[in-house]
């Protein structure tokens, strides 16, 4: 597949150049040659006879940006003086930080802060322990809780390689909705310890949201938290991309003139997001889903199902299907993949059914190249935001979790991950729907705020949602 430059690549390389006006052209070329692209171009300095100029690239990949800069070094009379790569630079220190809400000025602010006063605030929580909400961070507060073991696509990398994936989940809370989050990644992979490690933070926190855990003990987690706790539990790797993989394949079907209780639907993946967007497409009233994993079609006739294998085959593959994938492809009206790289063929998305609808949500390499997807299919979205149609859990868990915060919440039940799915396609309107436009961007004004509302509406009905301290004005 081809990959185009990238800001997640991108440098920027000091140069010396000929105070006499080295063309830009020729850097730019020098550039392209090997697959990069300029994006700034800053004279940053003069030194006599020399300009000191600061070249900002993308590029595809790691390699690609040392090739960047070995080519600069080859023009005639440059000199790279240093190279920086500037996603390392931005995480630099950390992305979020801690900053006091009330100012501490003089002698009476802390004593109203800080003792002896914020005794009277304790005795108070004793008294009134619902008060907890009203009176500390925990109305607005979400612990981001992984062990490391399943980071991004990279595998289980353990919790300190994790820490930078955490600590950018807490910016997009605070971006999106206006919460307090923060990165909670625990040295240990043993099921029972996560769970009494959260349990005796909780007191904390206003909500629990788990990212990261390798199948199938994130399941596991999840449902024992969510007994233990008093506060909203969510998967976000699970119910995240449930809610986004809904919305946008209801907007799918809306471009194609389907219904989802008609289509077929050929699923990819049975891990913790496949079995997640199973349930959420039942729920919602799908009728006919064919499963498959790294073995084959799921059905109840194959030896060796596990018991989440075994509960999956008990409520899909009505026509008894068998094989593998390509048979589930066949008349297919949709394809969602949450798997591996390259597992669709071409031909597999040629038998599909007329209008047919592919997402192929694999990162880094989807399923199957999007352009060659396009050649048969009318919809097409990955998980990848340099091709439309980009499904990221960026559009669902901040207003979620707002929704949540706002009602004073005590759980996510599934009418409300159904809630917030149906509020995320309506987002896009009518006029704005069409097969490159199905799911709004995560920079939509309107976008966590209506789903907050939804899903505040479908907890606690009369709820006054985005009035929590920090919501979006």
């Amino acid at each position: 597949m081809a990959v185009v430059p990238s800001a997640s690549y991108s440098i920027t390389v000091r140069l010396e150049v000929p105070a006499d006006g080295l063309p830009a052209s020729q850097l730019a070329s020098a550039v392209e040659a090997v697959g990069g692209m300029v994006t700034a171009y800053d004279v940053t300095a003069a030194r006599g006879d020399r300009l000191q100029v600061d070249l900002t690239c993308a590029a595809p990949d790691a390699d690609r940006a040392d090739d960047i800069a070995a080519a600069l070094a080859a023009v005639e009379d440059v000199t790279v003086r240093k190279v920086s790569d500037r996603t390392f630079l931005l995480h630099l220190g950390g992305k979020i930080e801690v900053q006091s809400k009330v100012p501490l000025r003089t002698r009476d602010d802390l004593s109203m802060a800080y003792t002896p006063g914020v005794a009277r605030v304790c005795r108070a929580i004793v008294e009134r322990p619902e008060d907890v909400r009203r009176l500390t961070i925990k109305r607005n507060t979400v612990a981001v809780v992984t062990d490391g073991s399943a980071v991004l696509g990279l595998g289980n990398l353990g919790p300190e390689a994790a820490l930078p994936v955490m600590e950018g989940k807490a910016a997009l809370f605070k971006r999106f909705a206006g919460i307090d989050a923060w990165p909670i990644c625990l040295a240990t992979q043993d099921p029972d310890e996560i769970v009494r490690s959260v349990q005796v933070i909780a007191p904390v926190f206003g909500g629990i949201n788990l990212e990261d855990i390798a199948a199938p003990k994130c399941f596991e987690i999840e449902a024992r938290l969510r007994e233990l706790l008093d506060i909203p539990v969510f998967h976000d790797d699970q119910h995240g991309t449930a809610i986004v993989v809904l919305a946008a394949l209801t907007n799918a079907l809306r471009v194609v003139g389907k219904q989802l209780p008609e289509v077929r639907i050929a699923m990819s993946g049975a891990g913790a997001a496949g079995t997640a967007i199973l349930d959420l497409l039942l729920a919602a009233g799908a009728q006919d889903v064919v499963v498959a994993d790294v073995d084959g079609i799921v059905h109840v006739d194959r030896p060796g199902l596990d018991p989440q294998l075994q509960r999956t085959a008990a409520r899909t593959n009505r026509r008894g299907i068998s094989g593998l994938l390509g048979a589930a492809l066949v008349d297919a009206d949709v394809f969602i993949g949450v798997s591996a790289a390259d597992v669709l063929t071409e031909a597999d998305v040629a038998a599909m059914a007329p209008g047919a609808i592919v997402f192929a949500l694999a990162n880094p390499e989807p399923e199957i190249d999007p352009m060659i997807a396009r050649r048969h299919a009318t919809v097409v979205a990955t998980g990848r935001s340099d091709f439309p149609n980009h499904i990221n859990n960026v559009l669902a868990f901040p207003g979620v979790f707002r929704g949540l915060l706002d009602a004073q919440s005590h759980s996510v039940p599934r009418h409300a991950l159904l809630a917030a799915a149906t509020a995320l396609a309506d987002v896009v309107t009518n006029e704005e729907r069409n097969a490159n436009y199905i799911v709004p961007s995560v920079f939509h004004p309107d976008l966590a705020s209506t789903v907050a509302s939804a899903v505040a509406a479908a907890v606690q009905p009369g709820a006054a949602p985005g009035c929590g301290p920090g919501s979006p004005p």
